[in-house]
């Protein structure tokens, strides 16, 4: 990339990592690469690189140069950022304003044996993450209120804004989440913040199966209280999450948060409901709080190995079922959130088994089976993402063709 400038470049050790201080910046990078077709692997910090295929390219975009808050309105609850800002950085000031990101955004990187804390703003979005808050609250795409980004064309472009609109057309920053930076770059972002509660309780259920917990979710999420969390942690798997204190029981997970008063007297009620189902215990404030993120992180298979794990959203009624089926004909260890829905497998034989799962997977339904972690061989070799029915196929392609007719930027990362 000979006319890209040398500030561009991160420096003489890296001459292949191109480091941007700015948009523009940014779009001469991008335009230099459509010139001379070089393939760009984009990225923040690198702590989600396992995700998806390893990508085919000939250079580094870091997107690490941009970085920090540009505003932040609590009283709006409205934040802007650029894309290379860290979670964690825009976690800890929006918690001392006394409000959080609603969408409880995973942290991939102790899956990928990686330190805690890596992960930015702009690859939580490109890759759509949230945590066990999402049954109740949503995708991060749903807490976007608009971006300013640079297309595979080199086209700098913006959509949306500081505020929410009910609007007709396609919304663009919403239709980037998910993408993998492989239709643009997002350089800035504005979402929303809300106030974070004022109290937490979890109630923890001991011993139930897989199919009982099933059961007694889908009572919890269907009643009045409200709550904002449903997880099982079978037998061995429970105490790998809080460091060890939950013991190695089977434990059902239903999580209750809010005003103060609201919380002690939906926990009460919905207590009195479900202890006639098993042994009923209570987690409060900071013990539930560190249980809910080693669920939202994967810590049970957080275990710094490359062994397979599968993310798989099938309907919350019929995972335990997958999970049944699959054991029959595969080593695997797995736990659940979403009421259910979200199943977490490892594949203890080390293989990825993508046909036996998606086979399972189809067997109870349908649903969408993500290998979000294995070795680089593997993801190569393995079809990383759902297979997208005909019609969906070909609208990717074509958003593609669109937004990055060269394919420069995170070429094969989705397939």
């Amino acid at each position: 990339m000979s006319q890209l400038r040398q500030a561009q470049q991160s420096d003489q050790s890296e001459s292949r990592t191109y480091a941007p201080h700015s948009i523009e910046e940014l779009r001469e990078v991008i335009a230099a690469a459509v010139s001379e077709e070089i393939p760009l692997a984009v990225e923040g910090t690198a702590s989600k690189s396992g995700l998806g295929r390893p990508v085919q390219a000939g250079a580094t975009l870091s997107m690490r140069n941009l970085s920090g808050v540009t505003l932040y309105e609590p009283d709006e609850l409205v934040l802007s950022a650029k894309a290379g800002t860290p979670i964690a950085e825009i976690e800890e000031m929006v918690d001392k304003a006394g409000q959080r990101l609603e969408f409880e955004p995973n942290d991939y990187g102790p899956l990928h044996g990686m330190g805690p804390g890596l992960g930015t703003l702009g690859g939580v979005i490109a890759c759509n993450l949230a945590g066990p808050r999402r049954l109740k609250q949503g995708a991060a795409r749903d807490h976007i209120l608009g971006v300013h980004a640079v297309s595979g064309r080199a086209e700098a472009f913006k959509s949306g804004g500081r505020v929410v609109k009910n609007v007709t057309g396609y919304d663009l920053s919403k239709g980037l989440a998910g993408s993998y930076g492989t239709l643009a770059v997002m350089s800035d972002i504005t979402i929303k913040v809300l106030p974070k509660a004022e109290a937490e309780t979890t109630l923890v259920l001991r011993g139930l199966s897989d199919e009982e917990a099933s059961a007694a979710m889908a009572q919890a999420m269907g009643s009045p209280a409200e709550a904002s969390g449903a997880a099982h942690l079978p037998a061995l798997v429970a105490k790998r999450v809080s460091d060890g204190t939950l013991g190695s029981d089977p434990a059902t997970l239903i999580r209750l948060d809010g005003f103060g008063p609201s919380v002690e007297a939906r926990a009460s009620h919905l207590g009195k409901v479900l202890e006639k189902r098993g042994k009923l215990e209570h987690l409060h404030g900071a013990e539930s709080k560190a249980l809910w993120r080693d669920i939202r992180d994967v810590q049970p298979f957080a275990d710094g190995t490359d062994c397979p794990v599968w993310r798989v959203s099938v309907a919350p009624t019929v995972g335990h079922s997958l999970v049944m089926g699959l054991r029959r004909h595969a080593a695997i260890d797995a736990f659940y959130d979403w009421q259910g829905g979200l199943v977490w497998l490892r594949m203890e034989g080390g293989e990825a088994e993508a046909e036996l799962v998606r086979a399972g997977v189809k067997e109870i339904g349908g649903g969408h089976a993500t290998l979000v972690r294995a070795s680089e061989q593997v993801r190569a070799a393995t079809e990383v993402f759902q297979p997208q029915p005909a019609a969906l196929a070909d609208l990717a392609r074509r958003l593609k063709e669109q937004f990055d007719p060269v394919g420069v930027l995170n070429p094969g990362r989705m397939g």
